[in-house]
């Protein structure tokens, strides 16, 4: 009996200690084992944070040089696409029938000088006699309103000859200001009239300006550009459609009254200086703006950042290999590696590789 006894606690202990052994294994089998990453530790570094926008080449001084007068075209002084200086000659329209006028002008403003001065001589004489009773009234009366309608033909025949100049004077068509000066729409020989046609267009070439379109957010920053005298001279640079970068820096000058309604961006302008040409009226290129992200910032490599619904987040590996999601407020991208303005320091590990494998709070295997 006692050995039966014996027997039956002896089965007991195998069978509880099998039961154990089962549920152990079991528990092995149901956690996984950590997620092996690659980490990567953040950093600080110097960086020039960029932002590009469309923009366009256009001159601080453009102007149409149209015709004010008839006649045909005889003279042209300047080659197509030349350099000119203010008050240079462009164009004569024929003088002759203008000089002409002019001077018939001229002669009629003599003629009504004279016959001012002797009507005004006559008016003295006639007063002085008038004073000694030696002639009538009536005809003192007589000479001072021939006086008043002396000086009013001169009046007329001046403003005659002032007409007559200008047509004479638009009869030479010169550079309001130093530019360049484009293509002829005329030869010698063309007809022209009055606003037509067009004859050419001159365009002014340095300093030139770059006109771009911004959002009304960023109103705030280039108001505070505008006011902020210590910039950094690469602040406004120009980059081409090849790719080169234009050699001069640039210098706000200008921002519109409003925002467009429709549009909701406000126009900027950005002055450059062009002593060489290579800015040309209505060219497209791009503008860049140095950005917040100036100077010593911090940097990740852009592959350890992950994007849920427009959120931008890290996973960062704690002492005991736990990982905890972090989200992150980004800057400038810089190739493989991006700005972080707010979520993680110095210092900090991050996971670069095996991400797809994480959750919050899971342990890791760290290479």
């Amino acid at each position: 009996m006692k050995n039966q006894t014996i027997l039956l606690a002896l089965g007991a202990s195998i069978i509880g200690f099998s039961s154990c052994g089962s549920k152990q294994q079991a528990t092995q089998q149901a956690t996984p084992p950590p997620a092996t990453v690659t980490t990567v530790e953040v950093v600080q570094k110097p960086v020039t944070g960029i932002d590009e926008y469309p923009a366009t080449i256009v001159p601080l001084n453009e102007i149409e040089l149209r015709p004010q007068i008839s006649g045909y075209i005889t003279n042209i002084f300047v080659k197509d696409g030349q350099k000119v200086e203010k008050g240079q000659k462009l164009y004569e329209i024929d003088r002759s029938k203008y000089l002409a006028a002019y001077q018939q002008a001229e002669a009629n403003v003599k003629i009504a000088e004279a016959n001012l001065e002797r009507i005004q001589q006559d008016v003295k004489r006639y007063e002085r006699l008038l004073e000694q009773d030696a002639i009538a009234k009536q005809q003192v009366d007589y000479a001072q309103s021939d006086l008043q309608t002396a000086q009013s033909r001169l009046t007329a025949a001046k403003a005659q000859q002032q007409s007559a100049a200008t047509d004479l004077a638009y009869s030479q068509i010169t550079a309001p200001f130093a530019g360049t000066i484009g293509i002829s729409s005329v030869r010698l020989g063309s007809q022209v009239s009055p606003g037509q046609p067009l004859l050419n267009t001159l365009s002014s070439v340095d300093p030139i300006q770059v006109n771009i379109a911004v959002n009304e957010r960023e109103i705030p920053r280039f108001n505070r550009i505008s006011m902020t005298q210590d910039l950094p001279d690469s602040l406004f640079t120009i980059q081409f459609t090849d790719g080169s970068q234009y050699s001069y820096t640039g210098k706000l000058t200008t921002i519109d009254r409003a925002v467009g309604r429709q549009t909701g961006t406000i126009n900027l302008r950005v002055e450059f200086p062009n002593p060489k040409r290579e800015l040309i009226p209505g060219m497209t290129v791009s503008l860049q703006v140095i950005n917040s992200d100036y100077g010593t910032q911090t940097v990740i490599p852009f592959k350890a950042v992950t994007e849920q619904m427009g959120e931008y987040y890290v996973y960062v590996v704690d002492n005991e290999n736990t990982v905890h999601q972090q989200k992150l407020a980004l800057g400038t991208l810089l190739g493989a590696e991006i700005v972080v303005r707010s979520g993680v320091k110095a210092g900090d590990k991050i996971v670069l590789d095996g991400i797809q494998k994480l959750r919050d709070g899971a342990k890791v295997s760290v290479q």
